[in-house]
């Protein structure tokens, strides 16, 4: 029997150190001056800025791109799919009015292809970039028999800060308060295994474009409005979408109502609803259905919002209100 290596078990340790030293450059380009740079340190290191809050409260978020990436592995097209991991995570923080601070990655793959995984890479950078946020570490790992050798997942993991005393949380949701909606860039990465069943391998190619639109990132706008406005609560309309999503900040007693023709839904939704012959109901519990992200509104401040909106050319639509309602959470 020859001698084995880890090599000739798969794992090429040496062609992995290549691939850390070509995505140095992309990681460096979100690092700001909180990032403390130590050749031997196995951890990374991020500084809290001195004065800045009376009670810090860090904010965290895992999360993954789910089976999203088997469309782009299909198609071969890998650019985007780093930006859905940090808007997955970005996204979520942001909800508690978090600032994101810093972001971390895990690849795992069956063969380590510097190329695709070099792509990926650079989206991870560039939704870092978006998020104003560091990217500064992770963990790239060759896992033969784990994975097939044209086979990657991912995951990440987000770390924000909030002053203790703004933290939202939709406590002071009322009846009366106003809904409003900034759109979505598409199904953003939720809901792909239902996607996948209603649509074949050929619309899939075909709708690839549509599919594949990455995660939008709401840093700027969230940071923006909670910086000049009283925002009473804020959703990430991922997995669960409306009904899971949207009602988990509402208080006791109140109940979301959703004018479901108050914005223009993308026609994949459409095309995915018709194809799979699926119900409204699984649609807008599953699916963001062109929703990316709700605020709730003091009625008084909606016309100050608004302005503000438009000022910023954010498109935006007002998607419902809160009423009280012992018994129903959400009606649309």
């Amino acid at each position: 029997m020859k001698n084995i290596t880890y090599k000739t078990s798969g794992v090429d340790i040496a062609k992995a150190n290549i691939f850390v030293d070509a995505i140095k450059k992309d990681m460096a380009s979100t690092m700001g001056p909180s990032v403390i740079r130590r050749q031997g340190s196995f951890g990374a290191l991020f500084a809290l800025a001195k004065g800045k809050y009376k009670y810090p409260v860090l904010v965290s978020s895992t999360d993954g791109v789910g089976t999203k990436l088997l469309i782009a592995q299909a198609i071969g097209k890998h650019d985007t799919v780093g930006i859905d991991l940090v808007a997955m995570n970005v996204n979520d923080i942001l909800c508690v009015g978090a600032q994101p601070l810093f972001f971390l990655d895990y690849i795992a793959c069956g063969k380590l292809d510097p190329k695709v995984l070099k792509d990926v890479v650079k989206g991870i950078a560039e939704g870092c970039r978006q998020s104003g946020c560091g990217l500064i570490g992770g963990e790239t790992a060759e896992m033969p028999g784990m994975y097939k050798p044209e086979e990657y997942d991912l995951a990440g993991f987000a770390v924000g800060i909030v002053e203790k005393a703004k933290i939202i949380d939709g406590s002071m949701i009322k009846a009366g308060d106003r809904i409003i909606g900034l759109p979505s860039s598409g199904l953003h990465s939720n809901g792909y295994s239902l996607a996948r069943q209603a649509l074949c391998a050929g619309l899939q190619r075909k709708y690839a474009k549509e599919l594949l639109a990455p995660t939008r990132i709401y840093a700027a706008e969230v940071l923006g409005l909670v910086e000049k406005f009283s925002v009473r609560g804020i959703a990430h309309m991922t997995g669960g979408a409306f009904y899971e999503k949207l009602t988990r900040i509402l208080p006791e007693g109140t109940c979301a109502v959703i004018d479901r023709n108050s914005w223009p839904m993308p026609e994949i939704f459409k095309i995915i609803q018709e194809k799979g012959k699926i119900k409204d109901r699984e649609m807008f519990r599953t699916f963001n259905m062109g929703i990316g992200m709700s605020f709730v509104f003091r009625p008084k401040d909606i016309p100050a919002v608004k302005a503000y909106l438009r000022k910023k050319r954010i498109a935006f639509y007002e998607i419902g209100k809160i009423v009280n309602d012992p018994k129903r959470k959400i009606v649309i």
